[in-house]
């Protein structure tokens, strides 16, 4: 039992990551490390989920609704901050809980994000060619059914996904460095793309559309902060490549913290651009931005839409993906998983092997599957991760209270609890179907971990 709960100490931490066999290349400057929380967060979640939380939830209040959503994201993810800056490895909450809670719960912490980042590749790179598909149909150009979706959507094959995923898993594989700068045109331009769509529609706001601004109360504007965390998510991602900084811990903390702080804004802007172009009411479309559009006569706007979502699926896809690897790294360095997957390329300094394995279970999810379900699974794991992590925080404040910080959570005994108590407010949001999903995922994973983790983890060495 006590193996069980072992903890692996910031020392042995540290250490193991400076062992020439596992040592990682730090090319990421500050500017790239915010560029990968802004591609990892924002997807084309930020063209939908404003107009459904207006018309089914919040009304002219869904600003509100993304302020409290990015305010317990932003609690947590200062949680993430403290530990990037003092332990400045790869393995994000997996190591994290491995230092604060022992080796059980870092399993079922790493267990869960292989499946949310790896499932979330997928399941992106599906919406990314939807959205490629449509773009190219504005060209008349029209990709036959067959290879645009899955079986079980009267297709064969989704090729524009397997494309998509081969192209990412190039640049992944290729480098941090050039998965860096990649990541970062791209988000650029998805930005451009955003500021475009703002500068078109704020001319045509109508004051009078925020008017009731609380038509379902504040029940509804809780309820519309459950949905729009989920458009916070993938943040944590840059944390797994803090081993790949050129100065982790004076620049994770500032990337992570100023990513938030400008994405909860954002939010805030076009969800509060949207429901004053279009009465919230009429809101509960596919696409509000490109109504939104379309009702101050841009219907060509539906075009910029269409290059922010590629771009912005694209870095999301990457982020995933990218994350994914470096969690399969660090639980197999730590001997948790076959040491095949720590497997570092000599040149390139990435680890190469986590890289292809993932992306081709991502490959298979994407081109061959219909995933919606499993977008669900993605949600509970990162919330586990989010709330594990915040409970984390407070038991290493309590059990070591000396170590060294570079940054510290300001007010923790306020801002954890309240990121756990967010946390599992939205765990238990979830449909119970997605509770037994992820029940058979986790005893698959405990079958793992205790017919060879348990017994492979270098935690064993030296008691």
């Amino acid at each position: 039992m006590t193996l069980l709960f072992r903890r692996k100490s910031i020392s042995e931490a540290t250490e193991l990551a400076e062992l020439k066999e596992y040592k990682l290349r730090r090319d990421l400057n500050l500017l790239e490390l915010f560029f990968l929380v802004i591609g990892a967060t924002i997807g084309a979640g930020i063209f939908v989920l404003p107009g459904v939380a207006a018309a089914k939830y919040s009304g002219p209040a869904v600003s509100i609704s993304f302020f409290l959503g990015g305010l317990v994201c932003i609690c947590v993810g200062l949680c993430y901050v403290e530990f990037a800056s003092m332990v400045p490895v790869a393995g994000s909450a997996y190591t994290y809980a491995y230092l604060a809670l022992g080796e059980i719960f870092a399993w079922i912490v790493g267990w869960d994000l292989l499946f949310e980042f790896t499932a979330g590749t997928s399941t992106v790179s599906v919406g990314w060619s939807g959205y490629f598909v449509e773009f190219l149909r504005g060209f008349g150009i029209h990709l036959p059914k067959m290879i645009t979706t899955d079986i079980a959507h009267g297709g064969f094959i989704n090729a524009p996904a397997i494309i998509a995923i081969l192209l990412v898993t190039y640049i992944v594989y290729s480098g941090i460095r050039e998965a860096g700068k990649i990541n970062a045109y791209l988000s650029l331009g998805k930005l451009c793309a955003l500021a475009l769509f703002l500068v078109l529609a704020i001319p045509f706001i109508k004051p009078v559309n925020w008017h009731p601004f609380l038509p379902f109360g504040w029940k509804g504007v809780m309820t519309g902060a459950a949905l729009t965390f989920f458009a916070f998510t993938g943040f944590d991602g840059v944390t797994t490549v803090t081993e790949e900084t050129k100065n982790p811990q004076r620049d994770v903390p500032i990337a992570l913290v100023s990513g938030l702080g400008f994405i909860t804004i954002l939010y805030i802007v076009v969800s509060a651009v949207l429901t004053g172009v279009v009465p919230y009411t009429k809101l509960d479309v596919p696409d509000p931005a490109a109504f939104a559009l379309v009702s101050i006569g841009k219907s060509w706007g539906g075009g910029i839409i269409a290059i922010a979502a590629i771009f912005g699926l694209f870095t999301v896809m990457m982020g995933n993906g990218l994350s994914a690897t470096r969690i399969l790294f660090a639980m197999s360095r730590d001997g948790l998983l076959p040491p095949i997957f720590a497997r570092v390329h000599k040149t390139r300094r990435t680890p190469y092997i986590a890289t292809l394995i993932i992306f081709s279970v991502a490959l298979i999810g994407g081109g061959f599957l219909s995933i919606g379900e499993l977008a669900e699974l993605a949600n509970i794991g990162g919330l586990t991760a989010f709330t594990l992590t915040a409970i984390s925080t407070l038991v290493m404040r309590y059990s070591q209270p000396a170590a060294r910080r570079p940054f510290k959570v300001p007010a923790i005994w306020v801002v954890a609890p309240l990121g756990t108590v967010g946390g599992i407010a939205l765990i238990s949001s979830l449909p119970p179907i997605t509770f037994i999903r992820f029940g058979i995922w986790m005893v698959i994973g405990l079958v793992i971990y205790f017919s060879y983790g348990r017994k492979y983890s270098k935690a064993d060495i030296g008691g």
